[in-house]
């Protein structure tokens, strides 16, 4: 019997907010013991901290600029971002090998329909869209999902026709609902793989059950070294409140699951991977949500757990966006197709020594209808702007274009070890002969031409 496949993932939910990093003032005791009996890849970063971006890596094992995917799927844009039917996606490989597929919850790898009709037939409205069955659902057999909406009290899913399924339930706990349905209705002789995808904690952070806020509602907050005092305010306190209340119950539902793997005896033959899209900086550095380079934004938990096969512990492997599917599938002893282009790290996972870089590319790319007005007036090409960076365990290097065209160009180096909370950046000049920077500069460059990315290297300076 082939091992079977859980992968959840919630969305905007940083490596900070779980109990076992001991940073975050949340209650994660189901993810806790989860933790405790699970590899745990310390240095797991989101290559592009975007949804749409990392979810399409996620999927292909491809960098998000190869995929055309830089930026989210939405609206007002001349270029319409989708996840190409094309594109070998990891549910087409476990469809392939003889696996049952599952996608359950947000999707957000489909073009937005209003960008096509002004009223779609499935109701879909903003950046929301349903994906018919066929090839745009990548070899996902089961389907249960919507592209992009924050309703999280109320919210709709699409299954086989585009009529709105809409259960009147927190979406997590509904999607754990079905979730545990599925698993319990299929065929117990054929190996499945089931993607669960939770939007909360994503924003907005005013929703979420009572029943979750309640364990929160008069925390103190302590809050991080950098997020200044202007900060830290009433409101702010609410906010964090929210956002450690929405994890607490996605941890309850993530521990539905286990509760049933536990009582079905099925631990040993499910391969389990808890991760996250990108984080989340509530006020760090001054700022809210994503889409910037600084760890609480890059820094995603990942949990993989098979007992009696992969031994808990912790693991420093850089782990990228791109790694997720070539790592799942070889663990799987599937073969990785050539389109991926991220690393397998399954040798690390089951305990050998992995012959791997320690560094990884980080990307943003400017996304908003205006800002890519901004550049298209000028005749400039947006994709050359936005900023690209090198991590590794001990630093993290950034050269930032900025997302206007007026913007000059900063790059910036930050040592991690020394300076945890990122406050201290150097600050580089365009003459600067460091070794240091001059290998982050030779890696960057290697990881561009690599991708073919327009990166405009010499930008004036700020």
């Amino acid at each position: 019997m082939k091992t079977n496949l859980i992968y959840v993932f919630a969305d905007q939910w940083r490596y900070h907010a779980i109990g076992y990093t001991k940073a975050d003032q949340v209650l994660t005791p189901n993810m806790d013991r989860f933790a405790e009996e699970s590899l745990c890849f310390e240095n797991a970063y989101s290559t592009f901290p975007l949804c749409t971006p990392h979810r399409g890596s996620l999927m292909t094992g491809k960098y998000p600029y190869s995929i055309g995917l830089w930026t989210n799927c939405k609206i007002g844009l001349e270029e319409k971002i989708m996840l190409k039917p094309q594109e070998t996606c990891i549910g087409n490989v476990l469809q392939n090998a003889g696996y049952r597929t599952a996608y359950i919850g947000k999707w957000h790898l489909d073009a937005s329909e209003q960008n096509f009709t002004k009223h779609p037939v499935s109701g879909a409205e903003h950046w929301d869209a349903y994906t018919p069955p066929g090839e745009r659902r990548q070899g996902f057999e089961y389907w249960l999902s919507y592209g992009a909406c924050d309703d999280h009290l109320n919210p709709h899913y699409w299954a086989d026709s585009p009529e709105q399924i809409r259960p009147g339930k927190w979406s997590a706990e509904y999607e754990t609902d079905k979730a545990l349905e599925y698993l319990e209705g299929r065929e117990k002789d054929t190996p499945f793989a089931l993607f669960l995808s939770y939007n909360p904690p994503h924003l907005p952070y005013e929703l979420v059950p009572d029943c979750y806020y309640e364990k929160f509602r008069d925390l103190k907050i302590e809050w991080r070294a950098n997020v200044p005092e202007e900060k830290r305010t009433a409101e702010m306190e609410r906010i964090a409140r929210q956002y450690f209340s929405a994890i607490y119950g996605i941890d309850e539902q993530f521990g539905r699951i286990l509760s049933y793997l536990k009582e079905k005896g099925m631990e040993e033959n499910t391969l389990v991977v808890l991760s996250a899209d990108h984080g989340e900086m509530l006020g760090s550095h001054g700022l809210m949500s994503k889409n910037v380079w600084y760890e609480e934004s890059i820094h995603i938990p990942l949990l993989m757990r098979q007992k009696n096969r992969i031994q808990a512990g912790r693991n420093g492997v850089v782990f990228a966006s791109p790694d997720h599917m070539p790592t799942l599938l070889e663990l799987l002893g599937l073969q990785v197709p050539d389109t991926c282009e991220g690393r397998s790290h399954a040798v690390s996972a089951l305990g050998g020594t992995e012959d791997s870089p320690q560094h990884m590319f980080l990307c943003s790319y400017p996304g908003s209808p205006e800002s890519v007005s901004a550049f298209a007036k000028q005749g400039m090409n947006h994709k050359a702007h936005g900023w690209r960076g090198i991590k590794t365990p001990e630093y993290t290097y950034v050269i930032s274009n900025g997302y206007m065209p007026e913007e000059k160009q900063e790059e910036y180096f930050y040592d991690d070890k020394e300076d945890p909370w990122q406050l201290h950046p150097r600050r580089v000049e365009r003459d600067c002969k460091d070794e240091v920077i001059m290998e982050c500069r030779k890696l960057l460059k290697w990881y561009l031409g690599m991708l073919g990315d327009d990166f405009l290297w010499e930008k004036d300076r700020g």
